[in-house]
C-alpha cells in the first residue's frame, strides 16, 4: 500500500511547500499545503540552463528507493523511468526531474520509501516554451522539427541527445591576429589563422521516439554572439558521456563537464599554449580528459609561427592541467596529400560552398595559414574529428578526416593505419593494415583503396572511429573522396556504418559488417555523423548529421537510426530537419536517465 500525497503546481521557478509563490507566470494560484508525507519545494530549471528539468527539494526528508516517472503527452506520448540513487539524492539534496515536455502541464510521479513506508507523490510540473534566441529572417521553424519514420516494438523508450546548431546569418565576426614581425619571428598570414571563426550558436536538445523535445540545453548557458568574448564562442561539439552519468565537452576555447539538469560542473579554459577546441572530448577511466585542439605561435620548419588546426591532443586532468600533449605534425605526414586533393570542394567540416558542390577540390601550394584545406602545419591538413582510447595499451586511436584511421601510442608512434596506401612515406607505409577476408586470406587492393572481388572497402572522410565493446572498431564512412576521387555524378556516392576487426598482431583488418550502401545517395552524410554500437539492443546506432545537404533551399535531415545488427533491419528512423537550408548537424548520442541519477 502507497501513502499518497499531491502537489500541483509550479508554473516559472520555483512554488514553496506552504505556499510561497515563485517569480513567472502563476496561473492556476497558489498550491494548496500537501500532507505530511510530502517532500519540498518544487524547482523548475533548477540551475537556469535546462528548463525541461526540475528538482524536488528533500525537506530534510530522509528518503530511499527513489524511483520517478514523467508520463506521456497524451495516448501515445513515451513515458520516462528512472531511478535515482543515494549519490544523486545527495548530490541535488533532492530528486532530479529529466524528460518533462515544453509548454506542458507535466504529470510526474515520485515512489520512495521513508520510515519503513512506501510513499507515491504525485505532481503536476508546468513548463513554458523553450526557443531559439539566434533567429535571422528564414523561413522554417524557430526549433528545429522532427519526423518520426519508424520505432519498432521495444524501442519505444529511447531518448536521443541532437548535438546541432542553429547557424547565424552575420556568420562568423572573430579572428585571430598576430602581428607581421618577421625580424620578431612573429610572422603571421594575417586575419585567418588559427579555427576561431568556426563560431556558431549551439542548439541542444533531447527527442524522444514520438519527435518530442525531452530536454534543453539553454544557448545562454555557454554562448553569447551578442558581445565580443572569445570565452563565450566557439562550436559546442563533442558530447561523450563519462562513467558517473555525467557529459563532456569541448567549445572554442573551453572544455566543459556538466549533467543533465544544466548544472557545469566543469568549466575550464584551455590551457595556455592551445586554442580552438572542437570535435571530441572523451574521459579515459584513468579519470583523465582527452581533447582536440589547435596549437598557438607554432614554429613551423622554415621559422613562421603558426596556429595550427585540429592537429593536436592534450590529455588534462580534472583541474584542467596538461598531461600529456600529442603533436600530431611531427607524428604522421603533414604533406600527404592523396585524400585532400579528391575532397569534394562543396563541404569540408562545416565549411559548405554550395557552388562548387560536387567539384574537385584544387589545392594551391600558396593556399593562406588558417582554416584552410591544404598541407603543412598550420592549415586543415589533419581534421581529426574523433579520439578513442585504448585502455590494454594506454593508446589513442584517431580519426584524421583527411588522412585515414590512426593508432598511437603513448610514446607517439603510429601503431597502425587504416587507409589507402597512396602517399606515405617510407617511415609510416609498413604501418598500413592489410585487409582480409574472413579466413584471413590477403586482399587484393589498389593503392587508391579500390579492392578487387570483396565487399571490403576503406573509410574515407570518417567520423568517429571508436571501440565498440567487442573490442572491433566502429566508424562513420561518409565516403567523401571515396577512391580518391569524386565520381562521375555526385549522387553515385554513399555513407556506411562499418565494422573492422584488427589484428595487431598480424597488422591485418578485415570488414565485418555495414550498412547503408544499398540507400545510396539518399542517406548520404558528406559531414559530420556517428555511429556507436549499442550492447542493450544489439544495435547500430547512428546519426547522419548532412543528408540532403547539397539539396539549395531545403533543410538538411540528420538522420537518427538503429539498425538491428543481425537482420539489418530498421528499428528506429527519426529525421530531424535543420532549422535553416543547407546547415549541417553534428552529432547525436543514446541517453539514459538510468545512469544520469545513479
Amino acid at each position: 500500500m502507497f501513502t499518497k500525497a499531491k502537489k500541483t503546481l509550479v508554473a516559472g521557478t520555483v512554488a514553496l511547500a506552504f505556499g510561497l509563490t515563485a517569480t513567472g507566470a502563476i496561473a492556476a494560484g497558489m498550491p494548496p499545503a500537501p500532507s505530511a508525507a510530502s517532500l519540498g519545494a518544487v524547482i523548475v530549471d533548477p540551475y537556469g540552463n535546462a528548463p525541461l528539468t526540475a528538482l524536488i527539494d528533500m525537506a530534510g526528508h530522509k528518503i530511499t528507493d527513489v524511483k520517478v516517472t514523467i508520463h506521456g503527452k497524451g495516448d501515445k506520448g513515451v513515458p520516462i523511468s528512472y531511478s535515482v540513487g543515494a549519490q544523486s539524492l545527495k548530490n541535488y539534496d533532492g530528486v532530479p526531474i529529466f524528460g518533462l515536455y515544453q509548454k506542458h502541464e507535466n504529470k510526474v510521479t515520485v515512489e520512495f520509501k521513508e520510515k519503513g513506508k512506501l510513499i507515491k507523490d504525485e505532481y503536476t510540473i508546468r513548463t513554458t516554451a523553450i526557443s531559439n534566441k539566434y533567429m535571422d529572417n528564414r523561413s522554417l521553424s524557430d526549433l528545429q522539427q522532427t519526423k518520426v519514420v519508424k520505432v519498432a516494438k521495444g524501442f519505444e523508450d529511447r531518448l536521443y541527445l541532437v548535438n546541432t546548431h542553429t547557424f547565424n546569418a552575420q556568420g562568423a565576426d572573430l579572428h585571430w591576429h598576430g602581428e607581421k614581425d618577421k625580424n620578431a619571428g612573429l610572422l603571421d598570414a594575417g586575419p585567418a589563422s588559427g579555427a576561431l571563426p568556426f563560431d556558431i550558436p549551439p542548439f541542444t536538445f533531447v527527442v524522444d521516439t514520438q519527435g518530442e523535445y525531452r530536454w534543453w540545453l539553454s544557448q545562454d548557458a555557454i554562448y553569447n554572439s551578442h558581445d565580443v568574448d572569445i570565452n563565450k564562442r566557439g562550436y559546442l561539439m563533442g558530447i561523450r558521456e563519462t562513467p558517473r552519468g555525467t557529459f563532456t565537452a569541448v567549445q572554442g576555447q573551453h572544455w566543459y563537464e556538466f549533467d543533465m539538469l544544466g548544472q557545469f560542473l566543469v568549466d575550464h579554459k584551455l590551457p595556455r599554449g592551445y586554442m580552438d577546441a572542437t570535435h571530441e572530448s572523451v574521459e579515459t577511466p584513468k579519470g583523465t580528459v582527452l581533447l582536440r585542439v589547435g596549437k598557438r605561435n607554432y614554429v613551423r620548419e622554415d621559422g613562421q609561427r603558426v596556429h595550427t588546426i585540429r592537429d593536436h591532443i592534450i590529455e588534462v586532468d580534472k583541474s584542467g592541467r596538461v598531461i600529456d600533449v600529442w603533436d600530431l605534425n611531427l607524428i604522421l605526414d603533414p604533406l600527404r596529400d592523396s585524400l585532400l586533393g579528391s575532397l569534394d570542394a562543396g563541404a569540408v567540416c562545416v565549411n559548405v560552398d554550395l557552388d562548387n558542390a560536387g567539384k574537385t577540390a584544387k589545392l594551391e601550394p600558396d593556399t593562406p595559414f588558417g582554416d584552410a584545406l591544404g598541407v603543412g602545419p598550420g592549415r586543415n591538413w589533419a581534421h581529426v574529428n574523433s579520439i578513442a582510447y585504448d585502455q590494454k595499451d594506454d593508446a589513442i586511436i584517431l580519426s584524421f578526416r583527411h588522412q585515414g584511421v590512426v593508432k598511437i601510442t603513448r610514446d607517439k608512434q603510429v601503431k597502425w593505419i587504416l587507409a589507402p596506401a597512396e602517399g606515405w612515406n617510407e617511415k609510416l607505409a609498413p604501418k598500413l593494415l592489410k585487409p582480409v577476408d574472413a579466413n584471413g586470406k590477403p586482399l587484393k587492393c589498389a593503392s587508391n583503396g579500390k579492392c578487387e572481388n570483396t565487399d571490403f572497402d576503406f573509410s574515407y572522410t570518417q567520423h568517429t572511429a571508436w571501440l565498440s565493446s567487442k573490442g572491433t572498431l566502429t566508424v562513420f564512412d561518409n565516403g567523401d573522396g571515396r577512391g580518391l576521387e569524386q565520381p562521375a555524378l555526385p549522387t553515385m556516392k554513399y555513407s556506411r556504418f562499418v565494422e573492422y576487426k584488427i589484428d595487431e598482431q598480424n597488422m591485418t583488418v578485415q570488414q565485418v559488417w555495414e550498412y547503408g550502401k544499398d540507400r545510396g545517395y539518399d542517406w548520404y552524410s558528406p559531414i559530420t555523423s556517428i555511429v556507436e554500437y549499442q550492447k542493450d539492443r544489439d544495435t547500430m546506432f547512428g546519426f547522419g548529421g548532412s543528408i540532403n545537404l547539397f539539396e539549395i533551399g531545403k533543410p538538411t535531415i540528420g538522420k537518427l537510426n538503429e539498425i538491428d545488427y543481425t537482420t539489418k533491419d530498421v528499428k528506429v528512423e527519426i529525421d530531424v530537419l535543420s532549422d535553416k537550408p543547407n546547415q549541417a548537424h553534428y552529432r547525436a548520442v543514446l541517453v539514459r536517465p538510468e545512469n544520469m541519477f545513479k
